[in-house]
């Protein structure tokens, strides 16, 4: 029971908002100041110069570091006034800034670390994640349809004939297209080549000319040197990745039960519009 409370979401979020409070509290003195009462410390003027350097990538002068003070104590103001008129009710903008701190907060939430049957177990799930794409090294003479017209069978054929003699076959070369690769990812031959192409040289046979392969350019002959398959690595070898995959889980899923938490201690209601029917499919999220 114990454990199970110390897991709770909506208690680690409690504990983040305690030590945010008592570093306040060590901070920023005995009292939080005056409503009408705007302090600048020796802090505020250091975050502010390093804003300054962040964006013009220099120190401020000393005249350029009292605009940025001033500047911010105006929008200081105007902002506090602004709050008390109101301004901020019913503000998309405003209102999807706060939530979004609010959300940056919860991200905070403290997480176990795995053990390593843990990370072993998904690993074990999610083994399809970390595949190691193939590897190729090869070579290739491209065809332009455009230029071959409906004779490019016969243009492939009598290439072929060339390369097994080792002449140089009547072909075009293309500037965005390597005549060459070595050690090529499977990915890095589909955006070369597209899809299709790095397809099928999983079944071109290794060391001789092969073809004609299609890709979205026209045709080619193809000759793999040589071909790594691609395979599902040991846990060794991608045990960072699978740890960092594995806390963005747990803490997406404590985060979710947080709001689950939070949204408990509310009652929402729904006036002249139907409640949504959540019973069907989860909806897509936007891009």
């Amino acid at each position: 029971m114990i454990k199970r409370i110390l897991r709770e979401p909506l208690l680690h979020f409690l504990v983040l908002g305690i030590l945010v409070f008592l570093a306040y509290d060590q901070l920023g003195g005995d009292a939080p100041p005056r409503p009408d009462e705007i302090i600048i410390d020796a802090a505020r003027v250091e975050m502010l110069q390093n804003q300054f350097e962040r964006t013009w990538q220099r120190p401020p002068t000393p005249s350029e570091l009292v605009n940025v003070v001033d500047s911010w104590l105006r929008d200081e103001i105007f902002y506090r006034e602004g709050l008390a008129l109101g301004l901020d009710q019913g503000d998309p903008v405003v209102r999807r800034r706060v939530a979004q701190k609010m959300d940056f907060i919860s991200e905070g939430l403290l997480v176990e670390p795995p053990d390593e049957p843990e990370l072993q177990s998904w690993f074990e799930e999610h083994a399809e994640r970390y595949r190691v794409d193939p590897v190729f090294t090869l070579q290739q003479v491209y065809f332009d349809p455009g230029r071959f017209d409906d004779e490019w069978a016969g243009a492939v054929a009598a290439a072929r004939a060339a390369l097994a003699s080792s002449a140089e076959p009547e072909a075009v070369s293309s500037a965005l297209l390597p005549a060459n690769l070595t050690d090529a990812s499977a990915r890095e031959v589909s955006r070369l080549f597209g899809p299709d192409f790095a397809n099928a040289l999983a079944d071109a046979p290794v060391g001789r000319w092969h073809g004609p392969v299609q890709s979205g350019y026209g045709v080619h002959l193809v000759r793999v040197e040589k071909r790594i398959p691609g395979r599902v690595p040991t846990l060794a070898e991608v045990r960072n990745e699978v740890e960092r995959d594995l806390l963005a889980q747990r803490r997406e899923t404590a985060n979710d039960s947080l709001y689950e938490s939070l949204k408990s201690r509310y009652t929402v209601r729904y006036e002249d519009v139907a409640a949504p029917d959540r019973s069907g499919p989860e909806p897509t999220s936007s891009p």
